[in-house]
């Protein structure tokens, strides 16, 4: 299955992914394409040292959010994408691009879903001063956050941690666990019935 990967950032989901694929333990998933919506996001190097296409398509040069996702479509389409991965990619998607690959959308959140929805969910579960924290890996939909999840980790929160180290802990979780959904994925092993989604382990 050809995944294309979204960023906006420094790639470290990517990179996961990347490394992932390298080892042999992302097939029979392979990265096709990389695309940034900002033209300076470090995580476009990181697809380049590892021989994937990168390109840009810098939203604030289209005139609106259709113009915008119909170039990131065409680009999909050169690649022959069949599912995508959203790696720190901070744009939100319309109907028009989730239709292009019904319940083939997979997105990491730095939290226990439906736990701290949105931005900063480092910072809100300090503030709510919970014990357990996580991440979780779901499909994409029109909601916030709100997507089938398909696989959670907990990471506890440590006495006196800033959101820095926490943040940090949680993304070794996300590293861990984003590759191996992917080919679950790519495996046709997730199936999704009404808002569960089972995976057979293949």
């Amino acid at each position: 299955m050809r995944i294309g990967v979204l960023v906006s950032g420094n790639g470290t989901n990517l990179q996961a992914l990347l490394d992932a694929e390298a080892r042999g333990a992302l097939a029979p998933a392979t990265v096709a394409v990389v695309i940034s919506n900002r033209p300076n996001a470090p995580a476009l190097d990181r697809a380049k040292l590892a021989g994937v296409p990168a390109e840009v398509v810098d939203h604030v040069a289209f005139a609106d959010r259709a113009a915008f996702e119909g170039k990131l479509l065409e680009l999909l389409a050169a690649q022959r994408v069949e599912a995508v991965v959203l790696a720190g990619f901070m744009r939100k998607l319309t109907a028009t691009f989730l239709d292009a690959f019904p319940l083939r959308i997979v997105n990491t959140h730095p939290s226990l879903l439906p736990a701290f929805p949105g931005l900063d969910a480092v910072g809100q579960a300090l503030a709510h001063g919970v014990k357990l924290t996580g991440v979780t890996v779901h499909f994409v939909d029109a909601s916030l956050d709100g997507g089938p999840i398909i696989a959670q980790a907990a990471v506890p929160i440590l006495e006196g941690e800033d959101a820095a180290a926490l943040h940090a802990r949680i993304q070794r979780e996300e590293h861990r666990l984003l590759p191996e959904v992917v080919r679950l994925l790519a495996s046709h092993a997730l199936t999704v019935r009404g808002r569960t989604v089972v995976s057979s382990g293949s």
